[in-house]
């Protein structure tokens, strides 16, 4: 599937399910007690740091954006999916959120202190990890922090009919957590904790997550 391709069926399927999504998932229900305690040091070292705003990238509908902000940070989303920016700004208006692709943040270079790609690589090809991840080290500050997590495996795809209720496309890659961490490494990137989980209740795949710091240039 060409870039163009999957960037517009990501878009659809959660334009189509970003209502459906909000109501199943309004906050951290799907997340582990161990998935939530990493998202809150990530936190933790944000506030330490103290180097500008943070980046929830593809927040969808602003979740984990909310709960991040609710502990001390100044956060803006960004998502692919107007309809899932739009439900983002319904139900937490006093957040920002905006419209744009993680490959193509309108951010300025260096200008992010942290940023957060919480299940958010998972439909991006491992082919473009590594653009993803140029694109990330862009807009980073020297010493930001990143927190990715994503379903692993070996990089296979997987695609699925249906989601949230709705009978819509979505293609997902199980990414090898070696080549995500090799990605980020070559884009500027120390990785400083590789965390990998059994699946727990309904997940059905082990869960990879991946903390990291921009380098200074």
């Amino acid at each position: 599937m060409s870039e163009p391709a999957h960037l517009a069926q990501t878009q659809h399927a959660y334009d189509t399910v970003a209502r459906s999504f909000a109501a199943l998932l309004p906050g951290l229900e799907a997340e582990t007690a161990l998935d939530v305690a990493v998202l809150g040091d990530f936190a933790r070292r944000c506030r330490t740091a103290d180097l500008g705003p943070v980046a929830d990238v593809g927040c969808g509908a602003g979740r984990v954006s909310a709960h991040l902000a609710a502990a001390g940070l100044d956060v803006t989303g960004y998502d692919l999916s107007p309809g899932m920016v739009r439900v983002a700004r319904e139900d937490h208006p006093g957040l920002r959120f905006e419209v744009a692709a993680l490959h193509a943040l309108p951010v300025a270079d260096a200008a992010l202190g942290d940023l957060l790609a919480w299940y958010s690589l998972i439909h991006t090809p491992p082919a473009e990890l590594a653009g993803a991840a140029d694109e990330f080290a862009r807009v980073s500050a020297p010493g930001a922090f990143l927190l990715t997590a994503f379903q692993a495996g070996g990089g296979e795809r997987v695609e699925r009919s249906h989601g949230y209720g709705h009978e819509v496309g979505f293609t997902d890659h199980r990414h090898d957590p070696e080549h995500l961490a090799e990605a980020l490494t070559g884009a500027g990137f120390e990785v400083l904790v590789r965390l990998h989980r059994a699946a727990e209740g309904r997940e059905r795949t082990p869960q990879h997550l991946l903390l990291a710091s921009r380098r200074p240039r």
